[in-house]
């Protein structure tokens, strides 16, 4: 397996792939990798000739800095984890100075509204670290195809319209998410949370199962008050939104159109912040 910690490394040994025109999967994650991440990576080792998977645990995209800190950071046991898919995935795992030269800021970018919304309102300046950090990713590895989860189907949507505006030749692929066996969205954040907390933590995605069943027979309005409701009786929750949005433009919805709807979610759990969402048609 090759792990490269620096850019040059990498684009040159990725240079020679793409000049014979092999497709280039591309996994980008901060690590403490989970059943989730590997999927990704078993579907781009299915889908591409060669497979990149960059770990990178990005500061720009983070508005708390305690959030920060505690990410969990864990490269050997994630190394392990990439081999049990292939020995042939080549690992990116560079130096926050590496990939910022020294300059540890995000650019501004605009997604034409679409970071303006649920995440991008309770956490201020993140999608610009995204965009940075994902459009840096993306010009060093050059992948023909991308795979993103669909836990967090704000960014995968925030991705998809970057690619669009800056006219990178990047195919966006969403793939579904990842849950315990509870119904429980796999997050790196999991790892944070105690056996217990993670039995809770069921309730959120019971709750949107709900949310999916009420949104067709009794509407939008019935079905942001059912949830608040729902969670106010569980006070080791504190929710921080519930939203119900068309997935186009995640604009939150008043009436229903004919358009396809997503409820989204996020909650913290122990001062751990979980996010889950589910399609609701």
């Amino acid at each position: 397996m090759l792990i490269f910690n620096n850019k040059a490394g990498i684009t040159s040994l990725l240079s020679n792939y793409v000049s014979t025109k092999y497709n280039i999967g591309f996994v980008p994650t901060m690590g403490a990798l989970h059943q989730g991440h590997l999927s990704l990576l078993q579907k781009s080792v299915q889908e591409n000739d060669i497979t990149v998977i960059s770990i990178f645990v990005n500061p720009t995209q983070f508005n708390n800095p305690e959030d920060l800190e505690k990410y969990p950071r864990t490269l050997e046991a994630d190394v392990e984890k990439i081999k049990s898919v292939s020995d042939k995935i080549i690992v990116f795992a560079p130096s926050v100075n590496e990939m910022y030269d020294g300059n540890t800021s995000s650019g501004s970018f605009s997604f034409d509204g679409l970071e303006h919304q649920m995440e991008g309102s309770h956490r201020p300046g993140h999608f610009d670290g995204v965009g940075t950090i994902v459009k840096k990713l993306f010009e060093i590895v050059t992948p023909t195809n991308a795979y993103f989860g669909e836990k967090d189907f704000q960014q995968l949507q925030i991705v998809k319209k970057m690619v669009e505006k800056h006219h990178m030749p990047v195919n966006i692929v969403g793939c579904p998410i990842s849950r315990e066996e509870n119904g429980l969205a796999m997050s790196s954040r999991n790892q944070r949370l105690s056996a217990e907390d993670r039995t809770k933590a069921a309730f959120i995605y019971k709750t949107l199962k709900e949310a999916q069943q009420l949104f067709e027979e009794k509407g939008i309005e019935f079905t942001r008050n059912y949830v608040a409701d729902a969670f106010s009786v569980h006070p080791e929750f504190k929710m921080d939104y519930f939203e119900i949005a068309a997935e186009d433009d995640l604009i939150p919805a008043t009436i229903k159109e004919n358009k396809k709807y997503r409820a989204f979610i996020a909650v913290f759990l122990s001062n751990v912040r979980l996010i889950d969402n589910i399609s609701l048609n």
